[in-house]
């Protein structure tokens, strides 16, 4: 089960390597949004060719596979980087992976969740990963298709459990650490454009009522719009670990990068194997 969390879904590239060298056989794999894009293309058979891609992105890399546009449904249309992948991997069908796939996404017009268990892979993992207001929707069949996690950040719910299975959850929005600041707001890519000097500025006419700067004047609005899902997705997937707890939990602080920081791909995946060893002997 790999939850969504931008960048910081590069940890479920260590936690699964963790789980294959302690001898674990992965069964099934249900992500959602980053959580969905690691998970596919591990049920593909390319989880190495991925890890070592992400391991060469520097901060201009990531700018650059930015693909922005002007509308009024988000700034990013986020086909670039997946059609990169597909030129790698060709064309991929759920159904004929290497390993039982779903992936989640949210229908905004039935307010309900999408689980695709068939179908093109990438069409399933733009959808799963459109952050509302970041990203363009995705419009098919009737349907007005965004992020899996602005309903269902950790989608155990999915999960059909058979006897001597072990769930293993990795919550991308764990408790974060005090040797991280929650947001960097004057880091930005080295390329700056127009739009993106836009989405940093911050915000000077943040007052309180008794005239001063609010504790919130230094974020853009960006930034406020990401931490607001951010805490939402907290909300729900504490209610889900409620309901549906897994056998056992990976939880990667939420501080420990910010949504676009491919760049940190190398410090992700090692917090991701670190944080997997230790849940694991917990377990035992």
């Amino acid at each position: 089960m790999l939850g969504s969390g931008g960048a910081r879904g590069l940890a479920h590239i260590g936690v699964i390597e963790v789980l294959e060298e302690n001898g674990f056989e992965i069964a099934s794999v249900i992500g959602c949004s980053m959580g969905a894009v690691v998970g596919g293309l591990y049920a593909a058979g390319y989880n190495q060719a991925y890890k070592e891609w992400v391991l060469t992105l520097t901060r201009s890399a990531v700018f650059n596979l930015l693909d922005f546009t002007f509308t009024r449904q988000g700034f990013l249309k986020g086909e670039k980087v997946f059609n990169l992948l597909r030129e790698v991997t060709g064309p991929q069908e759920i159904e004929n992976l290497k390993v039982p796939f779903t992936a989640v996404a949210t229908d905004m017009l039935r307010n309900e969740e999408v689980n695709y268990t068939s179908g093109d892979l990438y069409k399933a993992l733009r959808a799963s990963i459109a952050i509302p207001g970041v990203f363009t929707p995705v419009l098919e069949n009737g349907q007005f298709l965004v992020d899996g996690g602005v309903l269902n950040p950790l989608p155990l719910n999915l999960v059909r459990k058979k006897e001597n299975d072990l769930v293993v959850a990795v919550n991308l929005n764990g408790p974060a650490t005090e040797d991280r600041p929650m947001l960097k707001v004057n880091e930005r890519p080295e390329a700056v454009s127009a739009l993106w000097k836009w989405m940093h500025l911050t915000g000077q006419d943040t007052q309180n009522a008794s005239g001063d700067f609010s504790p919130l004047s230094d974020y853009s609005l960006r930034k406020l719009l990401l931490l607001a899902y951010q805490m939402t997705q907290d909300r729900l997937t504490s209610l889900m670990l409620q309901v549906h707890p897994p056998d056992v939990l990976v939880e990667i602080p939420v501080n420990s990068c910010s949504i676009f920081e491919f760049y940190k791909a190398k410090s992700q995946i090692e917090l991701g194997r670190e944080i997997c060893r230790k849940a694991l002997l917990s377990y035992t």
